[in-house]
């Protein structure tokens, strides 16, 4: 059989190849004579079909075939043999199949072999590939290895120690000696995988790293530190006029690690990591590179106040880099401090909005979450006027977080109650088709609050509608105003501002343009024939045009338009002894906060706080106000609120019983309060001291899965009450199987009026990822006629920086639950 022709030779030819078609061709043919040589056991060209084998394998061709040939070119004695044997094998194998495990003893003996480049290749393969069982079975021979005094084979000996650990943790200790003198070498190399080794034993093992915080291994870190940033100019070391880069870098990582939450360790390497940060030449990147690592250690370690100021100042000198990568990891290192050193980054905050102006859009969103940290009470003018100038400008990827974030801004550092509505209107009229749900009812609550801003709030957003209707939340809130004010509108009183003249008949003409216009939602018509109905008891010249606007709509294809005008036209006809009750001024809606230990109790998609105590509410209409609010939040009437504690007391007028957004009782009798709960005690506390809580009948209830969607999963077990057989307990388990975790979740439940419902805290608001732990909450539900369970859910979480929200019917309720 002729020789095989040369690895040079086969590279040279597939390089003509015109085209993947020829190319593929040529490669077939030559591994069609590799396998023939195989075959025939020639050893004479056996390393070098194994070298073509392996280019073609780089070229992404199958060369399998050629394991068994890597194993006898180990088990060779000649040197050139081994070296591609070992190559071969390390591309071609892994410890996912058996035939890796041959190469054991080949392994063994050759680490044993009296000449180091042997050892040296012996050591590089196990460090590569080695499986568990190589690993624990010639453990022994490397740890001798990192022994000896042959530098070339310690330096290969500690990154196949690092491979062993990370294979088998518990054969750490054996290393722990050998790693006494290895930061006493001179050679570089060395010194460079000892600390590799040194880190990953430290990040792997609580107990080692108390030893070597015990032995003192800082001092020896920060000698070896200083040494290369005093050292002369060394040619072998030498990056762009920096002695060793790589292991400065290395070695700044293991003091982050070992000065974390230690004082001690903290304190010995204060004065060289300034040394460091001051010393270090920033006109290459080299240098910048050390100064970031510079930095994570400074940050992560004990470390004193004006070394903090310092690194937040090399992160500040980062922005004005002209390589977007430095910008942009400064961006990200800073969103990291600025909880912790908040004047510090202060200082850089022209800097840093200068940023938002960036082209790159992953410095744009760096930038804007960095802006919107920095903001507080002595700049928040100053920083909105230039975020709003971005959200005019910003791509629309970019302004619904934009948005969100300058409400937040603005509601927890508003200066006054005007600065507070006109910045809102602005990013509505800006933005408003990116805002999320959430900002039209926050903005009508923040409006009803500010009594004395009616007038002019009005009269800017009568102005801000004129003939546009494309920003739809801007719409809905201005329809709302316009429904709710009017009457201010038409009557021209308006201190802030000039006033403007408006006829009824005008105020009309805009909320109808509303109806009728095909940028409308099915939502924004809904507000618009809203606010024409109110208007009816506060325009005393065109209640006969509002009628007939009404009634048009009774006739509509929306289904809810429909619904509303026919229930509006009911009040006109046979209610209309109560429409100015019904129609009258919403009262002052107030935030309900959180002040002490409390219960968190969460009914119907609303969070209240309660003592656990049965205290009777301070006032009577509170409970009754508080459940419409609920019932409308989830959106049905059927929905009950949670357990009455007493009797409400005498109802308030029409308007503060009906809500026109939600159902109307068109029965004709008076709205009577729920009957006072006397025979039915309040479960919070039942039988918590004297009985065993949950009895054994719940043995046979099995679990369901009530929300599975977008990685989150909720699951329902259940537990029945030992001290009373009609109460349900419902354990619910949350988890996450997204990469991220999910943050500030919220369950709440709701329940028909025949069962009653109490909310337990949860466990945690941190739904950990992949799996990883789950959140637990306790529901107790009360179902005393025995019917089929029902339940309406609400999750509301934070996930990847957008909140998220949902509602979801559970109706699969097992029968063991509640008969």
């Amino acid at each position: 059989m002729p020789a095989p022709i040369r690895l040079r030779e086969l590279i040279r030819t597939i390089r003509t190849a015109r085209t993947q078609a020829e190319e593929r061709e040529m490669i077939q043919k030559e591994c069609a004579a590799i396998r023939s040589s195989f075959r025939e056991e020639d050893n004479t060209y056996r390393c070098r079909n194994v070298a073509k084998l392996l280019y073609m394998h780089m070229l992404g061709y199958p060369a399998h075939f050629g394991q068994l040939e890597c194993l006898k070119l180990i088990a060779s004695q000649k040197f050139t043999d081994k070296r591609i044997g070992y190559l071969g094998a390390m591309l071609l194998l892994d410890e996912r199949q058996d035939v890796h495990l041959l190469m054991t003893n080949c392994i063994k003996n050759d680490l044993n072999h009296s000449t180091q480049y042997v050892q040296g290749l012996a050591l590089c393969t196990l460090g590569c590939m080695g499986s568990s069982e190589m690993c624990r079975d010639l453990a022994g021979e490397v740890e001798k290895l990192l022994k000896t005094s042959n530098s070339y084979l310690r330096k290969k000996a500690a990154l196949c120690a690092v491979h062993v650990i990370r294979k088998v943790p518990e054969l750490m200790e054996m290393f722990l000696p050998a790693t006494k003198n290895l930061l006493n070498e001179k050679n570089h190399g060395v010194l460079h995988t000892s600390v590799v080794l040194l880190t990953e034993m430290c990040e792997r093992s609580p107990d080692m790293l108390a030893h070597f915080r015990k032995v003192r291994l800082v001092p020896q870190l920060v000698r070896i530190l200083k040494n290369l940033i005093m050292s002369g100019y060394s040619p072998e070391h030498d990056v762009s006029g920096i002695s060793d880069p790589f292991l400065q870098v290395r070695i700044l990582r293991l003091l982050r690690i070992l000065g974390r939450n230690d004082d001690d360790s903290s304190e010995a390497m204060n004065d060289i990591l300034a040394q460091v940060a001051t010393n270090t030449e920033t006109s290459k990147n080299v240098g910048n590179a050390i100064l970031y690592e510079t930095v994570l250690t400074i940050m992560d370690i004990k470390s004193e106040s004006g070394l903090r100021v310092l690194a937040i100042n090399i992160l500040g000198r980062f922005l004005l880099n002209n390589d977007k990568n430095i910008r942009y990891v400064a961006l990200t290192s800073l969103l990291k401090t600025v909880q912790t050193d908040h004047n510090a980054v202060q200082r850089h905050r022209s800097t840093i909005v200068d940023c938002l102006k960036d082209l790159d859009v992953s410095i744009k969103r760096r930038a804007m979450e960095l802006s919107f940290a920095l903001v507080n009470g002595n700049n928040v003018r100053g920083m909105m006027k230039e975020l709003l100038y971005f959200l005019d400008s910003c791509e629309p990827e970019f302004k619904a977080d934009c948005a969100s974030g300058i409400f937040l801004a603005a509601e927890k550092y508003a200066p006054s109650k005007r600065w507070h509505i006109d910045t809102i209107m602005r990013v509505l009229t800006t933005a408003g088709s990116y805002v999320r749900d959430d900002a039209v009812p926050n903005l009508i609550q923040l409006i009803t609050n500010s009594v004395e801003m009616h007038a002019y709030t009005v009269q800017r957003l009568y102005k801000a509608i004129l003939g546009d209707y494309s920003q739809q939340p801007l719409v809905q809130v201005a329809s709302w105003c316009i429904g709710e004010y009017g009457d201010l509108l038409v009557s021209g009183q308006c201190e802030e501002e000039e006033p403007i003249q408006v006829t009824e008949d005008e105020v009309l003409d805009i909320l109808e343009s509303v109806l009728i216009s095909n940028m409308s939602a099915s939502v924004t018509r809904g507000y618009a024939l809203t606010a024409i109905m109110k208007l009816s008891t506060r325009f005393t010249c065109t209640v006969n045009r509002i009628k007939k606007v009404v009634s048009i709509y009774g006739s509509s294809i929306d289904v809810e338009l429909q619904q509303r005008a026919v229930e509006y036209n009911a009040l006109f006809k046979k209610y209309d002894h109560m429409r100015p009750a019904l129609l009258e001024r919403m009262p002052v809606m107030e935030k309900v906060t959180t002040n002490g230990p409390a219960e968190i109790v969460q009914t119907n998609g609303e969070t209240e706080t309660a003592v656990l105590e049965t205290k009777p509410p301070p006032s009577g209409l509170q409970p009754a106000n508080q459940a419409n609010d609920l019932l409308d939040l989830l959106g049905g009437s059927d929905i009950t609120p949670v357990i009455p504690t007493a009797p409400p007391s005498k109802p308030a007028s029409g308007g503060e019983l009906l809500d026109l957004l939600g159902d109307l009782n068109l029965t004709g009798s008076p709205v009577s309060p729920p009957a006072p709960q006397i025979a039915q005690p309040p479960f919070l506390l039942d039988g918590l001291t004297s009985q065993p809580l949950f009895n054994d009948i719940a043995a046979g209830i099995p679990s369901i899965t009530a929300y599975n969607k977008n990685g989150l999963k909720i699951d329902f077990t259940f537990e029945r009450s030992n001290t009373n057989p009609s109460v349900t307990v419902i354990t619910i388990q949350a988890s996450n199987s997204t990469e991220l975790e999910m943050t500030d979740f919220v369950f709440q439940a709701a329940v028909p009026k025949t069962f009653q419902l109490q909310l337990l805290s949860p466990s945690s608001s941190v739904i950990p990822a992949f799996n990883s732990g789950t959140i637990t909450q306790v529901i107790k539900v009360l179902n005393p006629q025995k019917q089929q369970l029902r339940m309406r859910i609400k999750l509301t979480y934070n996930h990847k920086g957008s909140a998220m929200q949902d509602l979801a019917e559970v109706n699969n309720f097992p029968p063991q639950s509640w008969q």
